[in-house]
């Protein structure tokens, strides 16, 4: 749907008057809503620049703003004891409202990469793409996302948001 010089033209001076697409805004709280929306702007704009070719594993954690990178969760493999096909088990023996809450928390810096990468993961399927943001009120912002459709994958775009220090963001 998106091309990636498109949406990091937006990420950065917002849309141009005759754009079109499906949009949905997300609201979010914060204390300051202007510093998410520029973290979350610095971040997607890293992410957006490289993804032709997409850089490896080990490589992201030095393109992105540390902040961003401290605020994910540890890489599970990480952890020498880990067995994924014990994880895997656990994670499917789970009813959909503990897999609803366990996707909650913060997510790994490889899993949240995971939707924007075209060759290993979604990056070819995503579902939103950065349209515009702003400020509301002193305590609140929101992010427009162009979408394909109704529901869309908002996990990702979460995850930034509160990576960035937003709260609660929804529809």
């Amino acid at each position: 749907m998106e091309t990636s010089a498109s949406e990091l033209r937006r990420i950065r001076s917002g849309p141009h008057g005759d754009e079109q697409a499906f949009v949905v805004r997300i609201h979010f709280s914060a204390d300051d809503p202007a510093s998410v929306i520029e973290r979350a702007r610095d971040v997607l704009s890293r992410v957006i620049e490289h993804v032709m070719p997409w850089p490896d594993e080990e490589d992201w954690a030095h393109l992105l703003p540390d902040w961003f990178v401290q605020r994910c969760a540890p890489e599970p493999q990480a952890d020498p004891s880990w067995d994924a096909t014990a994880w895997l088990a656990r994670w499917q023996a789970k009813s959909q409202a503990e897999k609803i809450l366990d996707s909650q928390g913060p997510w790994t810096l490889s899993n949240w990469l995971y939707y924007f990468d075209s060759i290993d993961g979604d990056g070819d399927d995503r579902s939103w793409w950065w349209w515009d943001a702003g400020c509301d009120r002193p305590d609140s912002g929101w992010i427009d996302v162009a979408t394909t459709g109704w529901p869309f994958g908002t996990g990702s775009l979460y995850w930034l948001i509160e990576a960035s220090g937003g709260t609660n963001p929804r529809y």
